[in-house]
């Protein structure tokens, strides 16, 4: 039978699903390849080597160690839910345990196979995403594991979550699994990106970007549909709009991944000079080749669905009553303090 374990990974800039691996930190645990599958070993390794834990703690980091040291094997599953853009990858763990010791961090890995990558949260049921929002590093799935089996398998039908009892080792890991600031702002995010996608139409979703442009202090007038050249929105400080620079935004009511295709018949609008700048705006997030793109244009700028929930929770309080009736938040710790 099929396992699948959620792996929480802090570090974006390894570039888990372009190299093909899973890693926890730890480092100065050092190598776990001499970690024994025993709990009171692992307790007492982890006791020394961080002196400075809270009694409570320790249990679950040896918890932690332990499940991707020994309890994780080939042909498992893993899912890894990526931070920066609200997506999550799942792949197949293809091999052992091994200590990277050339790695800067994370030295701590087990290779994978990614057999699905940048599949947007909403993707999956609310419970199913609070299931993988677990605040432990590594976590085992089980009370969705058949909507991750099904989505794999191209099944499109909602799954109900059976009930599992839980392990007798594992009272100290629940009470590190309960809700916590950043857990609710995810969940938050997610309300607001399900509620964009349902209850607005495309040419709504404009004029809820304008909107909130608006709420920024621009100047905005949503072109129609007839005149639509690779931009919906058109936006300046200037109050008529003739200022430089102009700002052409285009917007895409998707949570799927945005190409440098589609990048670029924004950018392809522009006028040289840097009188013109562009915007992009999505639900989603975007594709390597188009944040390359971005990287290397001066006058571009794209705002995925994470940047764009943490413009709403920035702006909020400058919304008229028809948007906050459709998006009713309450504040909102805000864990990420960049738009990046």
């Amino acid at each position: 039978m099929t396992t699948i374990w959620g792996v929480h990974n802090d570090q974006p800039q390894l570039g888990l699903v372009a190299n093909g691996f899973v890693s926890i930190g730890w480092d100065d645990l050092g190598d776990l390849t001499d970690l024994k599958d025993d709990r009171e070993d692992a307790k007492e390794r982890v006791a020394r080597k961080r002196p400075y834990l809270k009694p409570g703690a320790i249990p679950v980091t040896a918890g932690t160690l332990l499940s991707f040291r020994h309890r994780m094997r080939p042909g498992d599953l893993v899912i890894y839910p990526y931070k920066p853009d609200s997506t999550i990858n799942i792949g197949r763990i293809t091999g052992d345990y091994y200590f990277a010791k050339d790695a800067p961090t994370h030295a701590n890995r087990r290779p994978v196979t990614w057999l699905r990558t940048s599949i947007p949260r909403t993707t999956f049921s609310q419970s199913a995403r609070y299931e993988i929002g677990s605040a432990v590093t590594v976590f085992q799935v089980k009370q969705h594991k058949q909507e991750f089996l099904d989505f794999l398998d191209g099944a499109t039908s909602a799954t109900t979550p059976s009930v599992v009892e839980a392990e007798p080792e594992a009272a100290a890991d629940e009470a590190a699994d309960q809700p916590d600031p950043e857990r609710i702002e995810t969940y938050t995010r997610d309300f607001i990106i399900e509620t964009l996608m349902t209850k607005l139409e495309g040419i709504d979703f404009e004029h809820f970007v304008a909107h909130l442009l608006g709420a920024m202090g621009y100047r905005t007038e949503v072109t129609s549909p007839s005149r639509d050249g690779g931009y919906d929105i058109l936006a300046s400080h200037d109050p008529l709009l003739l200022e430089p620079p102009i700002v052409k935004v285009q917007c895409k009511r998707t949570t799927s991944s945005i190409g440098r295709p589609e990048v670029q018949q924004l950018t392809g609008t522009l006028a040289a000079g840097g009188s013109e700048l562009g915007l992009f705006v999505t639900l989603g997030s975007y594709s390597a080749d188009a944040q390359h793109e971005e990287r290397h244009r001066q006058n571009l700028r794209l705002i995925n669905g994470r940047q764009l929930v943490k413009l709403i929770f920035e702006h909020y309080d400058k919304f008229s009553l028809e948007y906050k009736r459709l998006l009713p938040l309450r504040p909102v710790y805000i864990v990420d303090s960049t738009l990046s």
